[in-house]
């Protein structure tokens, strides 16, 4: 009879083992997934919050708005453009400025640099009004310390301006007393805004609208 009891002691400490093992290797691969999931986690949000804080601090401030009077109207305008302060570098080639008048809308997008800007006193009489048409704008260098707009890119202490001919974008120069909005909209951030009204009566080839 003892020797059956001694016996049945050492079957049952087995089985012990053998279950006290199984919980460790499960508690194992358990701890394994969890560090692998909270590593995931971590890259995901860090990932989110980077984004997400470009979106809120990044963005494009209109700095005014200067029209062209061709003589029959308002022929064309130079919307003056920098980033927001802290704003992430912003490539211009993917920026749309989206105009709306008398009921209509367009959005013209980029098609390439003019440098005659920089420094010109007459900022309406370069050659390269030739590539703003009716749905395409022309950036100008203003300052840039960089050459960053020279690929088309705008960041932290640049000043841009933007070319749009609205004559051939509405089809026609805009009178007096006409409302034009709209946006300069980037690829990430906040958009410029634009809102101004022409004047009551066009006295000077070059005025400030906004």
């Amino acid at each position: 009879m003892m020797s059956y009891i001694r016996g049945k002691k050492g079957a049952m400490g087995i089985g012990t083992l053998i279950v006290f093992i199984a919980m460790v290797l499960v508690a194992a691969v358990a701890a394994a997934v969890l560090i692998n999931t909270s590593g995931f986690l971590q890259q995901k949000a860090m990932a989110t919050g980077k984004q997400s804080t470009e979106q809120v601090s990044s963005g494009l401030i209109c700095k005014g708005i200067t029209g062209h009077y061709d003589g029959t109207g308002l022929d064309a305008i130079a919307i003056y453009i920098s980033p927001n302060a802290g704003s992430a570098p912003i490539d211009l080639k993917q920026t749309k400025v989206i105009l709306t008048y008398d009921g209509k809308t367009a959005s013209l997008v980029y098609n390439g640099v003019t440098t005659e800007t920089e420094g010109t006193d007459n900022l309406f009489g370069i050659g390269n009004w030739t590539n703003a048409d009716a749905t395409h704008f022309v950036v100008g260098i203003i300052q840039d310390a960089d050459k960053s707009l020279n690929q088309g890119v705008i960041d932290s202490g640049d000043l841009a301006v933007l070319l749009v001919n609205v004559s051939k974008v509405f089809g026609e120069s805009i009178p007096t007393r006409q409302t034009i909005t709209g946006s300069v909209v980037p690829e990430f951030g906040a958009p410029a805004v634009i809102e101004f009204t022409t004047p009551a009566s066009y006295t000077q080839d070059v005025f400030e609208l906004q």
